[in-house]
């Protein structure tokens, strides 16, 4: 099983992305984490949030971008597409040593994680062969973002894992709990629970009297099975869940071997 070569963090090339945009203040916490941990920081960001895009490439109409700063671009597409340009142009003279995509606000757990526009910038740089790491603050609606929680718990974390590294067909996703930072209990690895979001429609009537929906999240309660992502931050853990870009399910391949071996009939 091939790991990753990841070298000692400090000085070491980080590629930091997200999905709210390049304004996010996720965004610039990961920037103090990427500061604590000494690595030279490269930030390449959506210009607009793209929350929910998923592992989309934009395809039909060109990339533009700017340069906002040093070592440092806004790109009008896709997380995706933020990943594809870092690596093969603005840092095309040596790839990054770690990507790290956040920090989301909001979780990123469960089937949430197929929507996420964050875990899917860190699955493109692991498909480029840069080890990634995708963080995310859980929160509570209408409440503060504990922003303070993942910048004080993430360079720990960062760099324990990164100590050890991790098969090169797998991202990492940290989801750091909605408690304050003194009140974490510790951090500790989660299985991905299950949690649907999408599923409630709101539907409403604009002022020129035309229907429209705003899709919403789950609103059910979901029941939360010991040791998986969502119960674990629940409890007050940091919880860190290995994600394969290989989606083979290799139990049902197996159960449905010779089923199609003999060929198909006219």
């Amino acid at each position: 099983m091939p790991l990753f070569s990841i070298p000692a963090l400090k000085g070491a090339r980080v590629l930091i992305t997200n999905d709210d945009g390049i304004h996010a203040p996720g965004l610039k916490v990961l920037e103090s984490v990427a500061l604590a941990l000494g690595l030279e920081a490269w930030v390449v960001a959506p210009e607009t949030e793209q929350s929910g895009a998923g592992h989309s490439l934009t395809l039909h109409s060109p990339l533009r971008w700017r340069q906002a700063g040093e070592r440092r671009f806004a790109v009008e597409g896709t997380p995706t597409d933020c990943v594809l340009l870092a690596i093969n142009k603005f840092m095309v003279d040596a790839k990054p040593d770690l990507l790290l995509s956040g920090v989301n606000r909001g979780a990123n757990m469960g089937d949430d994680v197929t929507y996420s526009g964050t875990i899917a910038a860190a699955m493109e740089g692991t498909l480029l062969g840069v080890p990634s790491i995708a963080l995310s603050q859980v929160l509570t609606p209408q409440a503060p973002v504990k922003w303070r929680t993942a910048e004080v718990h993430a360079p720990e974390v960062i760099r324990r894992l990164c100590a050890r590294s991790w098969p090169t067909d797998v991202l990492l996703s940290l989801n750091f709990p909605d408690v304050p930072a003194a009140s974490v209990v510790g951090a500790t690895l989660a299985t991905q629970g299950h949690h649907k979001v999408g599923d409630h429609l709101v539907e409403r009537i604009d002022p020129r009297g035309r229907p429209y929906i705003w899709i919403g999240f789950l609103h059910a309660k979901t029941q939360l099975k010991e040791g998986t992502d969502m119960e674990r931050s629940g409890a007050g853990w940091v919880t860190a869940t290995p994600l394969t870009v290989n989606l083979t399910h290799r139990e049902t391949l197996d159960h449905l071997s010779g089923v199609l071996d003999a060929g198909c009939s006219p």
